[in-house]
């Protein structure tokens, strides 16, 4: 069963924690939120000409003893991401803290940036994301360059809103092509879908619905699937993906992302069934109808990039339903939180 658990402490600006903070999670969700925070400062900065003394940016990492390594910039020159590196590196006195945090923004409401961020915005739901985005690329360069010098071990990754979409897929790579399970901070992720989770409160008729939808999507993908080589292959990629537990942290009030809680309690109701519902999901589980329909008209993957087998689920229950507040990287901070937190993990069969 899902835990309850108020939070004791507020942050309203950049955080002052020691390192002994990283053993408790809900100081560590804290930190992770504040780094995630300093990347949209950055490009606000960018934007606003503040350079200097005048930067809003760098209290919110220089208060946690990190400090800012690098900046990541897109082809345009936006900044989309940073490099931070710990003060404080891992020790054996100090095992439980990262040696680098690499951490993506989200969409920013300026016009100079908000086109290019809703482009990427876009590929994401069409599953392009990783093939065509020079974001993407350049976040897998910069964490691949990091991970070898580092380690796995001691790199952490972090996102926000279209961030944590970057940082999800990313993750999922690093777990693919090279072995490494990197600890990862996914904030209001968006799923690709309806957001049934937000517009229906009935819980057997959300139930019913995406019951349904998973047979369709089974269908389909038994349709469009011709090669069963390739079908087994994008199922053991999935599986291999399931020993990857990011956090996931999400608000019911946020059509963005709060499909993730019906997809995994639907995945979880599927395995509970028996064996044929099992199979359904198994069939169905790593694919949407965008991917599905993206693949046949354009010859794409038909694995979802935003489908996760496991992960670490953290559901915000107490906020208010204003969509500004239920998708705000700030409510990750409030110590009037009011949560839920499951692990669900997937057992490939």
């Amino acid at each position: 069963m899902p835990s309850h658990k108020k939070q004791n402490f507020r942050i309203s600006g950049p955080v002052h924690l020691t390192a002994a903070a990283w053993t408790n999670p809900d100081q560590e969700r804290c930190i992770i939120a504040s780094l995630v925070q300093g990347v949209y400062c950055l490009e606000h900065d960018r934007l606003g000409k503040r350079h200097g003394a005048q930067a809003l940016a760098p209290p919110w990492w220089e208060s946690i003893h990190f400090r800012l390594y690098r900046v990541l910039e897109d082809l345009d020159g936006f900044i989309i991401g940073a490099i931070y590196e710990y003060e404080h590196p891992p020790s054996p006195q100090n095992p439980d803290v990262p040696r680098y945090v690499i951490a993506f923004r989200g969409i920013i409401k300026k016009w100079r940036a908000i086109l290019k961020d809703l482009a990427s915005g876009l590929g994401w739901v069409l599953d392009e994301l990783q093939r065509r985005s020079s974001r993407f690329h350049c976040a897998m360069r910069a964490v691949q360059e990091r991970v070898a010098v580092a380690g796995a071990q001691n790199v952490w990754l972090a996102g926000h809103s279209l961030g944590a979409a970057i940082a999800m897929v990313v993750g999922k790579n690093m777990v693919i092509k090279k072995g490494c399970f990197l600890k990862t901070y996914l904030f209001n992720p968006p799923f690709v879908g309806i957001p049934i989770e937000s517009l229906i409160n009935d819980e057997k008729l959300k139930q019913s619905i995406r019951f349904a939808s998973t047979v369709v999507k089974a269908g389909l993908t038994i349709a469009v699937e011709g090669d069963r080589l390739h079908h087994q292959q994008r199922h053991d990629s999935f599986a291999a993906v399931s020993r990857w537990h990011p956090y996931l942290f999400l608000n019911k009030h946020d059509p963005i992302c709060s499909e993730y809680i019906g997809y995994f309690r639907n995945r979880e109701d599927m395995e509970k069934k028996g064996t044929e519902s099992e199979r359904i999901e198994w069939i169905a589980g790593n694919s949407s109808i965008t991917s599905l329909v993206s693949s046949k008209l354009a010859g794409g993957d038909l694995e979802a990039s935003h489908l996760l087998p496991s992960a670490h689920v953290t559901t915000n229950t107490g906020s208010s339903p204003e969509f500004k507040r239920a998708h705000g990287i700030d409510q990750w901070w409030d110590r009037f939180l009011i949560s839920e937190s499951m692990l669900y993990q997937h057992h490939p069969h």
